[in-house]
Formats: structure tokens, sequence, C-alpha cells
């Protein structure tokens, strides 16, 4: 099992996994599931497979049930091919007092997309409205490509998306 896993992981992925194993202790290999994780979705084109899923449980001596649970409850994992940015609005209750769903629905008709779906080319993922991305201060924000974006305005959400490749 433990080849298939080499077969399936890039060398880099196996290189980052043991860096975050190596600060765990040996019996806690799950910590390292979340970082895993993250790296083979990012390898894949922003997305995850059963295959890959398969090949880090392999990887990490886990069940593959360990493995599902995170990338299922987990808003940062993809189980789908998404478009090649990931755009994330917060809509918690400090964003949405300063204007989020205004920002949401600017968004979606400039992309003419609803959240959780790609644009026709591929290029932009509107995720699903966040909950909360921890930067209330300066609300209403957003995530592009896991960097952060505040103090939006239509016009300033035009230009990032606009410089999306």
């Amino acid at each position: 099992m433990q080849g298939d896993a080499e077969r399936e992981l890039s060398e880099h992925a196996r290189h980052v996994i043991d860096g975050w194993l190596a600060k765990y202790p040996a019996d806690r290999k799950r910590s390292a599931v979340l970082a895993a994780l993250r790296e083979v979705q990012h390898e894949n084109g922003g997305h995850l497979t059963v295959d890959l899923m398969d090949a880090v449980a392999a990887y990490l001596g886990l069940p593959n049930i360990a493995v599902y649970e995170v990338a299922s409850f987990y808003s940062m994992f993809e189980l789908q091919p998404v478009g090649r940015n990931s755009v994330s609005v917060c809509t918690n209750v400090s964003c949405m007092l300063c204007g989020a769903d205004g920002i949401v629905a600017h968004i979606e008709g400039k992309l003419g997309i609803k959240t959780g779906e790609s644009t026709p080319d591929g290029r932009i993922f509107l995720k699903r409205e966040e909950e909360c991305l921890a930067a209330c201060c300066g609300a209403p924000m957003m995530q592009v490509n896991h960097r952060y974006y505040e103090n939006l305005t239509p016009e300033k959400v035009d230009e990032i998306l606009d410089g999306l490749k």
C-alpha cells in the first residue's frame, strides 16, 4: 500500500508531508492530514480525487475514511474540479453588516455564476460563502487564492478579479 502512495504522490508532496510528520510524535500521523491534503490538492489543480485521498491515507498509514472525513468537512478542500482561482467572500456578522451580501451579488453578476460555481472558461471558482475568515476589522473581505483582500468595494473587487489569469 505504501508503494501505491509513493506512485500517486509526487516527490515534492511526500517531502512536504514528511516535514509535517516530523513536527508530531510518531504515533500522531493523523496530525499531518490537513497539510497533506492541502499540498496534494494544490498539485492537482485545486481539487482532491479519491485516488489522491487514498494515497495520503496509505502514506500516513491511516484508514481511508480518516482522510475522507477531513476532506469532506473542511471548506478549504474541493472534491470536484474547480476554476483556477478560488474566491471566497466572508459573510459572517462583521462582513455582512459592512456589505458582504452586496459584494457577493456584485461578483455573481460580474462573473455570471452563483456561489459554488466556476466560470465557463475555468478562470474563477466562487466558493461557497465563508462563515468567517477572521479579518473582521477589514470587513467586508474576501480571500483569493489564500490571499486576503479587505475593505472591499465593487470597484476594488473588479480590479482584483480582472487581474486574475
